[in-house]
């Protein structure tokens, strides 16, 4: 049986953090409201870390929009300055992301070959925006967010919404992520699946994205 579309993870998988835009936006902080760049950046670590499960249950764009007008309040008194919009705007969260080596060249080739192109990501609503920033939602056919969903990684559901979404049987979709429960969710749904590390820690995972051609080539 041939793999007719690819579904993708996106943090350490086709996405990394970009630690230089931390350094960045702690320089923006000071020049715009004064901060000390090294209270800023504690305050964005403790607000994130504060609100990192807070998003989990967001299920609309509007839901989002909300989400960061209370965040925004919460770290403006963070970092002791009245507004911090300009910054959020500025730097939004997906603006801390840059693409894994080789990912436009990997997503290229796969539609060469014809092969569909899905991501689904445990994240908020707004994936497609943080695509564009990776510089590749034009090669993603399907971007997922799992709040849009309303079920999360690994729950079944997730992955057999997301076949519904690609137009593709669940048997021929191989699914691509850097966490073992993850893969594991994604066979019990009747998914391929295939764990990587791109820090070429874990053995048995993939190391390179290149390395998956090869193997839809084989189907």
């Amino acid at each position: 049986m041939t793999i007719q579309a690819v579904l993708f993870d996106r943090d350490n998988t086709i996405a990394f953090t970009d630690p230089q835009v931390y350094r960045e936006v702690a320089a923006y902080a000071h020049a715009t409201y004064g901060v000390d760049p090294r209270a800023a950046l504690e305050a964005l670590s403790s607000e994130w870390q504060a609100s990192e499960n807070a998003w989990w249950d967001l299920r609309s764009h509007e839901d989002e929009a909300a989400f960061w007008t209370a965040y925004a309040g919460r770290l403006a008194g963070r970092m002791g300055t009245p507004d911090v919009t300009a910054l959020l705007e500025r730097y939004p969260y997906h603006a801390y992301l840059k693409p894994a080596p080789h990912v436009r060249e990997v997503l290229e080739a796969l539609r060469a070959q014809g092969v569909k192109i899905g991501v689904l990501s445990n994240t908020l609503p707004s994936v497609a925006a943080s695509l564009e920033t990776l510089g590749v939602r034009d090669l993603v056919d399907v971007p997922l967010a799992t709040c849009l969903l309303g079920v999360h990684k690994p729950e079944a559901q997730a992955f057999t919404l997301s076949a519904d979404a690609l137009g593709v049987p669940p048997a021929e979709i191989l699914f691509v992520d850097d966490l073992p429960e993850n893969i594991e969710g994604a066979r019990a749904a009747g998914l391929r699946a295939q764990l990587i590390d791109l820090t070429g820690e874990r053995a048995g995972a993939m190391h390179d994205l290149r390395a998956l051609l090869p193997l839809v080539q084989a189907g």
